[in-house]
């Protein structure tokens, strides 16, 4: 597509916006039959629905005139999809999308208003139209807003104002185990200009936000061992060492008063934002007892002397996310166990390697592991913090379109989460990536009941169908 002058280019983007109002109920029976489909990768159970997703999603890009297909691997299949231009001419920019067909498990489903893969309407007081479904917002729904504006600029046009590549997995919720590998493959035919990823969120519901700053990730899991077999409580309770205990010692040692992370070492090198970078965060208007209220809590925890937004996007943690030993059924069983075992995360910044924090975990264990106990470690792995500078030219045309369509500049934020496909394509495709997403807190991803307004897909199309046109005429 050549644009010959912005009144062009104007004129064109309308007419794709006016497609997409007149295809919006269409686009929905669309994004119901995608999420009535129980992609769960977690459950092997399921590996015939993720199957399913994947084709569903190829037949899609198909159908709009994409080249796509469903390629195996050894876990669950990729989609990978393509559009290019025929007209000759000057270098067009190529994007690569990313997204994810697969979904987490439904459970507890007794605590969901309805089936969870029987998507409905629902009107609610203060959001107006929700779409509720397992997979709503994390990340169908927020796929469905891409697919849906190359939708409408193929429609309309014939042609996309920039070409395209497609690349869904459906191991997302499962650690990705095929996704390293397969990038690694098809370096080549997935390359482009930049990347972008719609699995994040708004500022808030009228306000757009481009991410540009994730943090890192380092997991372990530790298992403590002590006697030989589970012993009785009353013949050896004392003398024996209790795995439990001792555990418990080692993950009440993680941190000092102040909420520190009390590993040696776990702070060295770390980058520091900008003085003005955090004074802009303060400005933002954060309701911090609202963020905290909404979960139930009213005290803010965490390191002392940093709120709260500096928390989460500036500083590393160590959380404790499940413990087991013993007995944990009905009733009392008096024992000692043989074994105890916690699974952790560490959220990182900027300057921590991941190896280099699982690394001095280990010490921190070894010293404070006493007598009769030994340790060893299972499923570590993690990928380290990813920041971009938001002036670069892409980010500064997706910021524009963005405020053409919200009325308001988009907010530069950082997530405390991490999202490893993004360290991976800078580091094996080399391509930074503009993270766009329109998610709201209160979307209950991974809980009953998970949403996605109306007002955020459907303005999530818009915005994707503005930025395309934005990258496209680029200079």
């Amino acid at each position: 597509m050549t644009i010959d002058s912005p009144q062009t280019e104007t004129r064109l983007l309308q007419r794709t916006l006016d497609r997409l109002a007149e295809e919006e109920a269409a686009a929905l029976e669309r994004l119901f039959h995608f999420l009535a489909i129980p992609s769960i990768s977690t459950d092997p159970a399921y590996h015939d629905s993720c199957v399913a997703a994947a084709e569903w999603c190829a037949d899609s890009l198909r159908e709009i005139g994409f080249d796509a297909r469903v390629e195996p691997t050894l876990g669950k299949p990729m989609v990978v999809a393509h559009w290019r231009a025929k007209e000759e001419g000057d270098k067009r920019r190529r994007v690569l999308f990313y997204g994810h067909y697969d979904v987490q498990p439904a459970d507890p489903l007794d605590e969901w208003d309805h089936p969870p893969f029987s998507p409905r309407l629902v009107e609610d007081a203060r959001h107006g139209a929700m779409i509720v479904a397992r997979g709503a917002s994390d990340d169908k729904g927020q796929v469905m807003t891409f697919i849906e504006a190359a939708r409408a600029w193929l429609a309309e046009h014939g042609s996309l104002p920039v070409d395209v590549s497609v690349l869904m997995e459906g191991e997302e919720e499962s650690g990705s185990p095929s996704l390293a590998p397969f990038l690694a493959a098809h370096a080549d035919e997935l390359a482009a200009d930049f990347a972008l990823v719609c699995d994040t969120g708004q500022w808030d519901e009228a306000t757009p936000a481009i991410t540009a700053f994730l943090r890192g990730l380092a997991f372990s899991e530790i298992t403590i061992t002590g006697p030989s077999r589970d012993l009785h409580s009353g013949l050896y309770g004392g003398p024996a060492r209790n795995p439990l205990h001792a555990l418990a010692t080692i993950l009440a040692a993680l941190h000092d008063k102040d909420g520190r992370v009390a590993i040696p070492g776990f702070y060295d090198g770390i980058r520091q934002p900008p003085a003005s970078e955090i004074a802009a965060w303060r400005k933002l208007g954060f309701d911090a007892a609202a963020f905290l209220g909404g979960v139930g809590l009213s005290t803010p925890a965490g390191e002392t002397g940093f709120g709260i937004l500096e928390q989460l996007w500036a500083r590393p943690t160590a959380e404790v996310n499940g413990i087991h030993g013993g007995y944990g059924g009905p009733g009392t069983k008096t024992v000692i166990p043989s074994r105890a075992t916690a699974k952790l995360s560490f959220r990182l910044v900027p300057g921590q390697d991941p190896d280099k924090i699982i690394e001095a975990w280990h010490r921190f264990v070894e010293q404070h592991l006493p007598p009769d106990a030994g340790a060893t470690y299972a499923g570590e792995g993690g990928s380290p913090a990813v920041g971009f500078d938001p002036s670069a030219p892409a980010f500064r045309a997706a910021s524009r379109a963005l405020e053409a369509e919200w009325g308001k500049p988009p907010v530069m934020i950082g997530c405390g989460a991490s999202i490893p496909i993004v360290e991976s394509f800078r580091s094996q495709l080399g391509m930074d990536v503009l993270l766009i997403g329109f998610a709201l807190d209160d979307d209950r991803i991974h809980a009953p009941n998970e949403k996605y307004n109306l007002k955020s897909f459907t303005k999530g199309a818009r915005s994707w169908a503005r930025i395309l046109a934005g990258l496209g005429a680029m200079r």
